[in-house]
């Protein structure tokens, strides 16, 4: 496995994150735990999770897996990188209540308070914020922040999902308060959607936050979903079947897998491998559903793409362009 620094920090994370969004909804929890101990044997300690994963009436459920991991010993604790998330509603299931969602200081506290019992642990590496919030002042954010820092409840704090323009403002503000503000932005980032590339990114890069790309293989289709079509194994579904039934989003995925075919290369890994080029980027994030599919996520971080398929890669899925130039001269 290799490593990097967390964008301007002195954590030291791997090039790949677990995602653990399937633990739960998809996969039971003594696949998961198998999951995570293979993860930590190749060397991925950074992990991430969000108070909400598990959904519906099961919410919080993917945490508690994780604790159940944790409460089995072996330093389990002490290897893992652990990130987590608070925005999402937590309100107990049928129950409609204030401050039991987004970023007011007194969601933050209690949020951070569960998911601390949740994952069996009095610490949180990266606490990141799921969205961004509209109605609470960053000050008001900040101020709950450097509290849990100050407590040792949290090391650092991240946003997701967040707009160039937001990153600015938070980090900005938390500059006049003395904090140390955002140090990594998880955003939706793969070959087939760069948008990000415009204005997140390069915000991202100017604040010294780490780049955490979610869905690196869009949702499947990156990941060779043609091809698996031809050879008769499972079909397109959800995202990826809408995305498909678009004639012109189809043929630039067939010459996608075309590209890849003719190198020797498999989609997924290639996907991923493209993101680990990106400058700015710490490491996607995988969220494996099997141990088959960690490994092959894992293959990737040894993959060098060639100079050849880098531009291939350019020509079929071309990013906008910086900002202003995207949309202005």
């Amino acid at each position: 496995m290799k490593y990097t620094q967390l964008g301007r920090t002195g954590l030291k994370v791997s090039r790949l994150v677990l995602g653990t969004m399937n633990f739960g909804p998809l996969t039971g929890e003594p696949e998961s735990h198998a999951i995570m101990d293979a993860a930590l044997d190749a060397g991925i300690n950074f992990f991430d999770t969000a108070n909400v994963y598990g959904w519906g009436e099961n919410k919080g459920r993917t945490e508690e897996i994780i604790g159940t991991w944790f409460a089995q010993g072996g330093r389990r604790r002490d290897k893992t990188v652990l990130a987590t998330k608070v925005y999402g509603g937590m309100a107990p299931e049928g129950e409609s209540w204030p401050n039991y969602d987004r970023l007011s200081a007194l969601n933050i506290r209690r949020a951070v308070e569960a998911s601390l019992k949740r994952l069996n642990t009095d610490y949180i590496d990266l606490y990141q914020f799921h969205h961004v919030d509209r109605n609470t002042p960053f000050e008001e954010v900040w101020q709950a922040v450097d509290v849990l820092i100050q407590q040792g409840k949290v090391l650092y704090a991240g946003s997701s999902n967040f707009p160039g323009y937001k990153i600015a403002q938070a980090n900005e503000t938390a500059a006049r308060r003395g904090s140390v503000g955002l140090v990594s932005e998880q955003c939706l980032y793969n070959l087939a959607e760069r948008r990000a590339e415009m204005e997140v990114i390069p915000a991202a890069q100017e604040y010294g936050l780490g780049v955490i790309p979610w869905s690196p293989l869009h949702g499947g289709l990156l990941g060779g979903v043609i091809k698996k079509e031809v050879e008769g194994g499972r079909r397109a579904s959800g995202r990826s079947a809408d995305a498909l039934a678009n004639t012109e989003v189809r043929a630039q995925v067939q010459a996608y897998e075309d590209l890849l075919d003719k190198h020797g290369l498999e989609p997924g890994e290639a996907a991923l491998a493209w993101l680990l080029t990106r400058p700015g980027v710490t490491g996607p994030i995988v969220g494996p559903r099997t141990a088959e599919q960690l490994a092959s996520a894992l293959r990737a971080v040894e993959l060098e793409l060639s100079q050849e398929v880098l531009t291939g890669l350019d020509e079929v899925f071309p990013g906008p362009g910086p900002a202003p130039e995207a949309f202005a001269w």
